[in-house]
């Protein structure tokens, strides 16, 4: 055998040798050959606890997972904790999650506060903070916080679809806003207001905020009321907006009714507010409603219910949190898969930021998610959906909830 041959069997020889090492698998804390730990925090109790059936829905849809065998072989650990929607008590269960419990990366926690009270945190650790349940636009800043990343639309780019439809829709709109004074009520008023843009002083004719602390926002319905503006634009969460659309009710104003997509919920908001009360409502939707009749014989609605009856069986099925949850676990889950055997936080937001046409079960058609290392936000379009006195119907064409930059 000639040099050059030698040389070549010897190159292959090594080439056989050095390929195992090459796939060799590289874990950082919270993954091992048999488990990956993950974390979050959830309101069990507290003002915001009407959106713990998040939290629960993806320990459920995990558990399901489980069963199959794990993603790649590996177990799924979701260490979930109640943080009461306190700032200071996120802090307090995160820094325990990350350093005591060791988790490899936070998903699906919940709140725009308290998400913001530990972004710099966990950035700083470089530990992936993923799909959050809340859609401030902060969520979408790649190059300040490369570690951060949200799931649904961003609150500005739902709040401009929604200023798009009134100045479409309504013929000498005038509007009054009701809105959480955090990052999430301030968010969609400045969505809403750059969509209007020099209309917005004219358009606007009263802002009220109110605190989650609040017992109630009667006052401030009474104060909006009084202004007889024909929109009213309610930015809150369940409690808040159940009290509110009441007091409308019960007051006799009757302008078109915009709400925000997380409170936007048969089951938590529309029935406990009263049908009647809640008739003709309008928001934004980028899941499968359960309660719409028109999915009774649809595939991914009939695997859902049979994954909410063996594995959630106290949830709500007309509870459209429950479905959120559902496909905030199918992508982290996703791009678990996309790791494969390298489980380093490094990896696991390197996937996060390259999902490429991925839709998960019960998202509305047409609607995938995509990400870039330039882009963090997953989900840029909505269908518009009003409620009729017993569901949502959708209606009209897809809306881009594109940021413009």
């Amino acid at each position: 055998m000639g040099m050059i041959a030698k040389a070549t069997v010897a190159l292959f020889a090594f080439a056989l040798c050095a390929s195992p090492a090459s796939a060799q698998k590289k874990y950082d804390p919270g993954a091992s050959d048999t488990e990956i730990k993950l974390g979050q925090t959830m309101p069990y109790s507290g003002p915001l606890s009407g959106f713990a059936t998040l939290g629960k829905a993806e320990i459920a849809y995990f558990a399901m997972i489980n069963e199959q065998g794990g993603v790649n072989g590996r177990k799924i650990n979701m260490i979930s904790l109640d943080d009461g929607t306190s700032p200071p008590k996120t802090v307090e269960l995160t820094r325990k999650l990350i350093e005591d419990d060791q988790v490899l990366a936070i998903s699906g926690s919940l709140g725009t506060a308290t998400n913001a009270a530990i972004q710099k945190y966990l950035n700083n650790k470089k530990v992936p903070q993923l799909f959050l349940a809340t859609g401030a636009a902060r969520w979408n800043d790649p190059k300040t916080f490369p570690y951060t990343m949200t799931l649904t639309p961003i609150y500005t780019a739902e709040a401009s679809i929604y200023g798009a439809y009134v100045m479409k829709e309504v013929k000498d709109p005038k509007v009054a806003v009701l809105y959480q004074n955090d990052d999430f009520g301030k968010d969609f008023i400045k969505g809403f207001r750059e969509r209007l843009g020099d209309k917005a002083k004219s358009i606007i004719v009263r802002e009220v905020s109110y605190e989650v602390t609040d017992a109630t926002v009667d006052s401030q319905m009474i104060d909006l009321a009084s202004t007889k503006a024909n929109v009213f634009l309610n930015v809150s969460t369940p409690k808040f907006a159940v009290q509110a659309i009441r007091k409308a009710y019960e007051l006799g104003w009757k302008p078109l009714q915009l709400i925000d997509n997380p409170a936007a919920s048969v089951a938590v908001v529309m029935r406990p507010a009263g049908l009647e009360a809640s008739k003709g409502i309008v928001s934004a939707a980028f899941v499968k409603d359960p309660t719409d009749p028109q999915y009774k014989d649809d595939p991914e609605f009939l695997a859902w219910v049979a994954w909410m009856k063996k594995h959630y069986p106290s949830g709500s099925l007309d509870d459209i949190q429950n479905v959120v949850g559902y496909v905030q676990a199918q992508t982290m889950v996703q791009v678990l898969k996309q790791c494969g055997d390298t489980l380093t936080r490094e990896n696991v937001m390197k996937q996060a930021a390259n999902l490429k046409g991925f839709h998960p079960a019960m998202l509305l058609k047409g609607i995938d998610i995509n990400t870039a290392p330039d882009d963090y936000q997953p989900m840029e379009e909505m269908l518009m959906q009003r409620f009729n006195g017993e569901r949502f119907e959708v209606f009209g064409d897809l809306l881009s909830a594109r940021v413009a930059k």
